[in-house]
């Protein structure tokens, strides 16, 4: 192995080749030797380093920094060879016993592997629960299998958990045509929805291709809000730019997308023409009837389908979400695999294995525990729109008959300037699910200055996607070791489309688990109707 081919978060072999009272030597291969110290050794107190590895033994260590410079990594220990020393080792550093005792490392270390290149991985190690999962197993069992068999609360709209596999391959193609022909021509795409109509294409989007994407088409979200600003700064910057629509809505009625529409609609037909405007305006809607149907089929626009069976804020894998998102340039086929993988991974609902009921079940237990808030953490601002799109998820489908966890979120590091003191400190009655990736979109390591005026040397030569990883390894520490905050820790592999199909599934299947232990309806918002009947009043429409 060549040194280009090591990256931070890669599992590796190696032999200890020297002990330290502050950590052990470990030779990787005939290039590299690598270092751990002793606070990676073991989350206990270490007193000393030889109860924890021995010279030359085989151990399996994670890759936490790489100095290329010197060929040198910064390792953590992730397990060791048995041996009489087990009884002092920190169980996380030991493997499970089978039914000869230890297995050994020739046979464990392809499975650690398999493990740690999951797409996603739940650690509630740190989440201070009073309670075992496991005593919530036959409540678990009955409520998956009522999803299974379409007889939970709510089960017209469990259209979404067979999707992996029954999606319609027809539509899926012309999707992809579409998309191609939006990459193609256009300069802008307008998405115009509101809710699950977008929030789910727009995380989709700036996960897997961050803020700043360098290709086109540029995506402008609308249809979100009624400022006039907003939508009028929209038509100001389009100016002379090739504009496509996509307008997403299941009647047609809603009132922030249908202003949005109308005022884009009028646009496009101005500028290009009726006949063009056919090809530069797509309706996702209802496959038969509605407002925005009958509209899109008297006008002779192209419309793609949003089943019966799924609610919008479980659509972002159905045209809903996938017209957007291919038309960004993603691939699709990848999505579904990932959804695919999710779906196959979470038919068995034993709790020692299937995460996403695992963090259902951890869930209720905080709330119990007095937890009636939600943060959702992420340390990527390019994953700040997953954390919106989770909180419509969580929000609508929990939020009723007075019960329901509270979800907020937050971006670290930045509102650790802002909400750090509050979570550090303040009245705890939250607890946070911190989102993170093993891998980032782009990174680069921290420059050297000579002259050393900002006193910011003793970062020079590291990754920049390293002292992010550290700074949420010590926020984490701070918020649970001192401010007594659970924490539940979610690690995406990478930003692929199959790691983001594979989360947004586990979310799904998370979410329709826990809200069906409160025996409330998760796919149902009727609370949202109230304010739309006072709105509607005041505008003259009733």
């Amino acid at each position: 192995m060549n040194k280009m081919e090591y990256r931070v978060g890669q599992v590796v072999q190696g032999i200890v080749t020297g002990i330290k009272p502050y950590g052990a030597f470990v030779k990787i291969d005939d290039r590299y030797d690598g270092m751990i110290h002793i606070s990676e050794i073991s989350s206990d107190f270490v007193r000393d380093v030889h109860y924890f590895v021995k010279l030359g033994e085989k151990i399996v260590v994670k890759i936490i920094d790489i100095n290329p410079e010197n060929n040198h990594l910064t390792l953590s220990l992730k397990a060791v060879q048995p041996s009489r020393r087990t009884r002092k080792v920190s169980f996380r550093s030991r493997w499970q016993k089978d039914e000869e005792g230890f297995a050994v490392l020739e046979e464990a270390l392809p499975k650690w592997i398999e493990k740690e290149n999951m797409k996603m991985k739940l650690d509630y190690s740190r989440a201070l629960l009073n309670e075992d999962l496991k005593v919530y197993q036959d409540q678990v069992n009955q409520i998956h299998e009522s999803i299974m068999n379409k007889t939970c609360k709510g089960n017209d709209f469990i259209g979404w958990v067979e999707w992996p596999y029954n999606y319609d391959k027809e539509e899926f193609e012309r999707i992809k045509e579409a998309a191609a022909e939006i990459r193609e021509n256009a300069d802008v795409l307008l998405v115009c929805g509101i809710g699950g109509s977008y929030l789910g294409a727009r995380s989709a989007i700036e996960m897997m291709k961050g803020l700043y994407p360098d290709d086109k088409p540029e995506i402008i979200y609308t249809g979100n809000g009624l400022s006039s600003t907003y939508l009028m700064q929209i038509l100001k910057h389009i100016e002379g730019k090739s504009v496509y629509c996509n307008v997403i809505s299941k009647s047609g009625t809603t009132t922030e997308t249908a202003v949005a529409f109308r005022i884009f609609e009028q646009y496009i037909v101005e500028r290009y023409g009726v006949e063009e405007s056919r090809k530069r305006i797509l309706a996702t809607t209802d496959k038969a009837r509605g407002t925005l149907k009958e509209l899109a089929d008297t006008k002779g626009y192209r419309t793609f389908v949003i089943p019966d069976d799924i609610g919008g804020r479980y659509s972002v894998f159905t045209a809903v979400g996938l017209l957007p998102i291919a038309a960004a340039g993603i691939n699709i086929d990848e999505l579904m695999k990932g959804c695919q993988k999710a779906y196959e991974d979470f038919r068995n609902p034993d709790l020692d294995s299937n995460i996403a009921y695992q963090y259902a079940v951890i869930r209720r237990i905080l709330e119990k525990q007095g937890k009636s808030n939600e943060i959702l953490v992420t340390y990527e601002p390019s994953m700040t729109m997953i954390a919106e799109w989770w909180k419509q998820l969580f929000g609508e489908s929990e939020g009723k008959e007075g019960k329901g966890i509270y979800p907020a979120s937050v971006t670290f590091t930045t509102d650790l300037h802002s909400m750090g003191q509050f979570i550090q400190e303040g009245k705890k009655t939250f607890y946070e699910t911190v989102v993170t990736l093993d891998e980032p979109m782009l990174d680069m390591n921290f420059p050297a200055d000579d002259a050393n005026l900002d006193h910011m040397n003793y970062l020079a030569g590291k990754n920049l996607d390293w002292i992010n990883k550290m700074a949420c390894r010590g926020t984490v520490d701070a918020h649970v070791d001192t401010g007594n905050v659970p924490n539940v820790l979610i690690s995406l592999k990478d930003n692929s489309a199959f790691s983001y199909g594979y989360m947004i599934y586990f979310f799904f299947r998370a979410c329709a688990m826990t809200v069906l232990m409160l025996d409330v309806n998760p796919f149902n918002q009727p609370g949202v109707e109230v304010y739309k009947k006072n709105m509607f009043k005041l505008l003259g429409k009733i």
